[in-house]
């Protein structure tokens, strides 16, 4: 069988959020994005406003995203998203954040991410980035599936963005030992893995709710200098540093970073399609499992994609929210 051709858009690596949004009226569209307060988020967040939409963003730092907001309705002439408490890594914050919200959902960014320095572990014992960087969106999500099934029913269709990274090609998921409990632990390792569950959700998701009009795809939206890095450890600092002198990538603004998140929010060529992973505003091409980073920069892995892994991660995430 023929290999399927990935989508491709008319957009590129140096595409900024404004370039994809340019002539696109969202009025209407009822959005929220996870960690609004800080890095691509901000950006992610005010592109939308700009664009028409009803942003809420989803924040732990409520001061940090109120302040945002100001910045925002500053530059789009007094229209202020909204600021709600989420703490991705506290499930206690997620369903009073699900029960509060009212009426139909159109789009959910999932962008917050963590990266730690070394070994942390929520209440439950969770390795902290799997934990807040999947379990808490995949909470989110799933809790809010109502919510975008009536704004697909509304909008002709409900949009998932899923944020990843180029990280998640040094780790697939080691069901073993999620949470490092017998491993040594390499936060670089666990940082890869919950990306590659970032990917995986966008997999199964698209798979169980399409039916229901609602779609979701991962993105890589490139390096990007952001607060994300500030846990970064010397290797991966090095490891990053190292790459920019190869070649292998090189940094993009904040406003290029969230251009692959609002390809996947509101381009037509993935209205209807999901279960996918974009890098640089296109669909990635897939690459093997032992395939070398360097060499692929912009390519997924297997593991990400693949839909047996996908659909036991849905149930591992599943039993695991349920205590």
């Amino acid at each position: 069988m023929a290999a399927r051709e990935t989508i491709s858009t008319s957009f590129t690596a140096s595409s900024t959020a404004d370039d994809v949004l340019r002539g696109v009226d969202l009025t209407g569209l009822r959005a929220i994005v996870t960690g609004g307060s800080s890095g691509i988020g901000v950006e992610t967040a005010r592109a939308l406003t700009a664009a028409g939409a009803e942003v809420t963003l989803a924040v732990r730092n409520t001061a940090a995203g109120d302040g945002v907001a100001e910045t925002i309705a500053r530059s789009t002439g007094g229209v202020r998203p909204r600021v709600v408490r989420l703490d991705l890594a506290d499930t206690t914050t997620i369903a009073p954040f699900v029960e509060a919200w009212s009426g139909p959902l159109h789009l959910l960014v999932n962008n917050a991410g963590v990266v730690t320095g070394g070994l942390e572990r929520t209440r439950e014992g969770w390795e902290l980035q799997f934990a807040t960087n999947h379990l808490g969106h995949f909470a989110l999500a799933v809790g809010l599936h109502d919510a975008l099934a009536l704004g697909a029913s509304d909008r002709d269709g409900a949009r998932i963005v899923s944020v990843s990274s180029t990280a998640h090609m040094r780790s697939g998921i080691d069901f073993d030992d999620l949470h490092f409990e017998r491993r040594s632990y390499d936060p670089q390792i666990a940082y890869a893995q919950s990306k590659t569950a970032n990917s995986l959700f966008a997999v199964e998701a698209t798979r169980l709710w399409a039916s229901d009009g609602i779609v979701a795809n991962a993105v890589n939206p490139g390096g990007v200098a952001t607060g994300l890095q500030r846990n970064f450890t010397t290797r991966q600092k090095q490891s990053l540093d190292a790459a920019e002198a190869a070649g292998v990538f090189s940094y993009k603004t904040v406003e290029q970073g969230a251009a692959t998140s609002i390809v996947a929010a509101v381009a037509p060529e993935f209205a209807h399609s999901g279960g996918h992973y974009l890098d640089d505003a296109q669909e990635a091409y897939t690459v093997p499992n032992d395939a070398d980073l360097a060499q692929h920069p912009h390519g997924v892995k297997e593991w990400a994609l693949d839909p047996a892994i996908a659909e036991r991660l849905w149930a591992v995430s599943t039993d695991l929210l349920r205590g």
